[in-house]
């Protein structure tokens, strides 16, 4: 019994992980450490971390395990006022993995493409007419990896506009990334236990991995030096500390709705403050390692580009001295440019620019200098798909560091949707009572259906819009919304009571002033900044100009301006719905349905419906104080034989497969 606690509360910590460690954290947290001053930015981080991410973590995680439901029956349970919290995280939650999973298409279709070689990027394609063969212009102008993302793989049009049609291959991409997590999610992760263990520390393989064969390669050290130079005076720009808290915020879920699922499987007296620090600092880690990494492979990819040009400019040095522009006597003995480095041809360079100084200009020349690559930052998904293809097709072995990445850049995307679309199915399960399976089932068509905006020629626009627009502003919301609903509605002394009963000890008054005080504070002001910068900065994106082979920024058409709008009050306009809907006892009582329950200060009063074998709180005609709270009713998770054989909910809810301690030593308890 001991060993089955122990291995349900491991798949529970790796299921954790899973959902929290994404792909944010190898191309977002990168990105954003690059731009906004190296090692400098992971001050700010960790501090937000330890005042928003881990406080606000834990407390999702104690009222999920706790009450013992989804996220829509954890807000009605508080307050069913504020239940739409729960259905703004459902629809949040839609939003997301709408265009989560075609990045996981892109992925599967990189991997696809990385068993050959040399890989299918490694060169621009050559181009034949009649009289000669040439390069493709579109690639000569960029780059073969850049020209394979944008023609090859998006087939992308020149804006949101144009369509173009479905793009068959990515069409086909996303219909498997759907059956992949149909599967995984249709009888729940318990059936494929071993593929949880798998797609929770692959990644972690795969980055180790990555770090050892990056730090041997020539300027890796220039890349690590690069990440760990702070940028002080960056530190007091309002800005970094809002993208940090933005990142801490995205990177745990938190307002998903997943982490509430997740832990609504776990033993009651599970120790989910440990759990809430030990996921929290593994992401952490996790963001760190994969940074190290990309900047490893960067610092590589610099040296490269840092090469070239110093071979390019040495060519226009030895032209200038030919034609006379510049004489040989200012040029060291110990010069050779056959074989020049690139300390000598700084030295040179340097020489050039105080010799010519008025006619320095018109000579042409580059500085070269490996930290202006390195200050290239690529964003999003580009770093993925654009820098680390290039930097690979420099390793020895290409294709097997090609199949490594995109194997790991899926599990890392399977592993969070998951959790995503967890946090749709279970709150729903919970309040309709509907067969998971079937749910599941119909949760994904509908998903890949909607989802084929995203595969047209236009697609890429639409998931820069949808990441934009879809969860920001409503996950705030919805986040400073359940803090409200717990510290002040449900009350946070009665809360701290609750926690010491259930963990056994009394959780750091630290909390008690997070929660009352900081975090609140913190979030208002991260929400009036997201407000502001929506504010000044015109909604547009960056369209990809075939002909000049470069990113042009184009601000949102009409209806375009008007999507955007839409996803946003469409992700939050629940919460104010059922508010009024609760407020003037809208909902019709002898209706004979779930949705007729009467509530009164959180608690069920009448249910007309005997749901037999109901493993949700809050079903049965008696208050939490008359019942043990929850009651699983008669088919609870575990045997009561003493078998170790596991048994699943009628409703599907033990579907992911966490094992869970019995349940009829539950204390009474009004949470």
């Amino acid at each position: 019994m001991k060993d089955l606690l122990g291995t349900a509360n491991s798949k529970y910590i790796l299921a954790q992980v899973g959902f929290s460690v994404g792909l944010g954290n190898v191309w977002r947290f990168p990105y954003l450490c690059q731009k906004n001053g190296g090692g400098a930015y992971l001050v700010p981080y960790l501090i937000l971390l330890l005042i928003i991410g881990i406080p606000l973590f834990f407390l999702e995680l104690a009222v999920g395990q706790r009450i013992r439901r989804g996220s829509i029956g954890v807000w009605n349970y508080i307050s069913p006022k504020l239940g739409g919290i729960g259905f703004a995280s459902c629809v949040v939650c839609f939003f997301v993995a709408l265009y989560y999973n075609v990045i996981i298409g892109w992925s599967l279709f990189y991997f696809s493409q990385s068993f050959q070689h040399p890989l299918p990027w490694d060169q621009c394609p050559l181009v034949k007419n009649a009289s000669h063969t040439f390069v493709e212009p579109e690639c000569e102008k960029s780059s073969a990896t850049t020209y394979y993302w944008y023609r090859e793989a998006l087939n992308i049009s020149s804006s949101l506009s144009e369509s173009g049609g479905l793009n068959w291959k990515m069409t086909i991409c996303l219909l498997a990334a759907w059956v992949m997590v149909c599967l995984a999610m249709i009888k729940g992760i318990q059936s494929s236990g071993k593929i949880m263990y798998f797609s929770s520390l692959f990644p972690y393989v795969v980055l180790l991995c990555f770090l050892i064969r990056g730090l041997l390669l020539n300027g890796s050290v220039d890349g690590i030096r690069h990440m760990f130079t702070p940028k002080l005076e960056i530190m007091l720009e309002p800005k970094v500390w809002r993208e940090a808290a933005t990142q801490v915020f995205f990177a745990l879920g938190l307002g998903f709705g997943g982490v509430i699922a997740f832990s609504s499987y776990n033993k009651r007296d599970n120790n989910c403050h440990f759990d809430a620090v030990l996921v929290s600092f593994i992401n952490f880690f996790t963001s760190v390692l994969a940074t190290l990494v990309v900047f490893a492979v960067l610092g590589f990819k610099a040296n490269i580009i840092n090469e070239k040009c110093v071979t390019q400019n040495s060519e226009k040095i030895l032209k200038l001295l030919k034609m006379g522009n510049l004489s040989q006597d200012m040029i060291p003995h110990h010069i050779n440019f056959s074989s020049i480095t690139a300390e000598d041809y700084n030295l040179v360079y340097d020489i050039i620019q105080k010799v010519k100084e008025e006619q320095f200009d018109s000579l042409g020349l580059k500085s070269c200098q490996i930290e202006d690559e390195l200050d290239k930052a690529v964003q999003g998904t580009g770093l993925a798909f654009i820098a680390f293809t290039e930097a690979m097709t420099h390793f020895p072995a290409s294709p097997f560091w090609s199949v490594m990445f995109f194997l790991m850049l899926v599990n890392l995307g399977l592993g969070s949707m998951f959790g995503t679309i967890e946090g749709i199915i279970t709150p729903i399960v919970d309040t309709f009572k509907v067969r998971k399976e079937i749910l599941t089932v119909i949760c994904c068509l509908v998903a890949f259906f909607i989802g084929l905006i995203f595969v047209q020629r236009s697609g890429n626009y639409f998931v820069t819009m949808f990441d934009d627009y879809s969860a920001t502003l409503p996950l705030l919301i919805v986040v400073i919304l359940e803090n409200i609903a717990v510290i002040r509605i449900y009350g946070i002394d009665k809360f701290m009571e609750d926690l010491k009963d259930m963990l056994g000890f009394s959780p750091s008054q630290y909390y008690y002033y997070m929660w009352k005080y900081v975090s609140p504070f913190v979030l208002l002001c991260l929400l009036v900044a997201s407000i502001v910068q929506m504010g000044l900065s015109p909604p547009g994106y960056n369209a990809w100009i075939e002909d000049t082979a470069m990113e042009e920024f184009h601000s949102y058409p009409t209806w375009g301006m008007i999507v955007c709008i839409s996803l946003m009050v469409l992700a939050i306009l629940p919460v104010p719905i059922v508010f009024m809907v609760r407020h003037c006892n809208l909902i019709d009582d002898s209706s004979g349905s779930l949705a007729s329950v009467s509530y009164k200060r959180g608690r069920i009063i009448k249910e007309p419906v005997n749901l037999e074998g109901d493993n949700t709180s809050l079903i049965h005609g008696k208050s939490p104080s008359e019942v043990p709270s929850p009651n699983f009713g008669k088919n609870i998770y575990r045997k009561q034989t003493g078998s170790p054989t596991l048994d699943t909910a009628p409703n599907g809810r033990y579907g992911i497969g966490y094992l869970m301690a019995d349940m009829p030593d539950m204390p009474e308890s009004d949470l």
